[in-house]
């Protein structure tokens, strides 16, 4: 198994409310987590404060967007120093549902994660290709031009997690077999090391989201360069609990 710490983000995406996510938020606290595993929870924005205040300081705490700039007429939207604010140190960025429900750009996305790294926010930046990409063959295309511009806006690595999430196995049951998530992230890999450098390569967590449940996770974790979940609909269960403990 890598050297990489194993890393598991739940992402509550527009789900909850303080009583809802106060009991996943008990269930996390009481639970017994795999110590070698970092566990982050992405909570809408309007909770983040609620969710940090709450949550055990071993759980990480992610916002699940924000903006390119501090400050500024930009309504509806939050600043890295905002999330900086409320003791969260993690965001994730260009989630599909970002670029495709709500059509952000891969310029924007890798502007996003520059400022994010400029102001010590962590960053779980997010890349996968549609249904008709993938049967068109051309998913290495998509998932190396994403991780490009990703890569270009990042001077230092250590504050950046990829999630490889196929647009199509997103909330719809449908999970890519643990031979293709390992297909995917071994070239993702090997792309850091011909593009970025060994070192990053060898360093960087490459994680899998899609439809990932407690009755799939182990066997995806054991994949070589599979190192944890990005989770959605399971983060707001209990089984939530096995997921994190999937290499236990």
């Amino acid at each position: 198994m890598s050297a990489r710490k194993f890393f598991v983000g739940g992402n509550w995406k527009m789900n909850g409310d303080k009583e809802s996510l106060g009991e996943l938020i008990m269930t996390l606290n009481t639970a017994s987590l795999h110590d070698e595993t970092e566990v982050v929870c992405g909570a809408p924005s309007i909770y983040l404060d609620y969710a940090r205040s709450k949550l055990d300081r071993r759980i990480g705490v992610a916002a699940q967007n924000c903006y390119k700039v501090p400050k500024g007429a930009f309504t509806g939207e939050i600043s890295p120093a905002m999330i900086k604010d409320c003791g969260v140190d993690w965001v994730i960025l260009g989630h599909s549902e970002r670029r495709h429900v709500f059509g952000e750009s891969d310029e924007l996305i890798g502007q996003k994660v520059a400022h994010c790294l400029e102001s010590d926010l962590s960053v779980i930046a997010c890349i996968g290709e549609k249904l008709e990409e993938r049967e068109a063959g051309t998913t290495e295309d998509v998932v190396f031009a994403q991780t490009k511009v990703i890569a270009d806006n990042v001077k230092d690595w250590s504050g950046v997690v990829l999630a490889y999430e196929p647009v199509w196995a997103i909330g719809t049951g449908r999970t890519a077999s643990p031979a293709q998530a390992q297909e995917v992230h071994e070239k993702l890999r090997g792309w850091l090391r011909a593009n970025v450098s060994d070192a990053v390569a060898d360093s960087v967590c490459i994680i899998y989201g899609g439809s990932v449940t407690a009755a799939n996770c182990k066997e995806l974790a054991t994949q070589a360069d599979v190192d944890g979940f990005l989770v959605g609909g399971a983060s707001l269960k209990p089984e939530f609990v096995d997921i994190i403990n999937a290499r236990l």
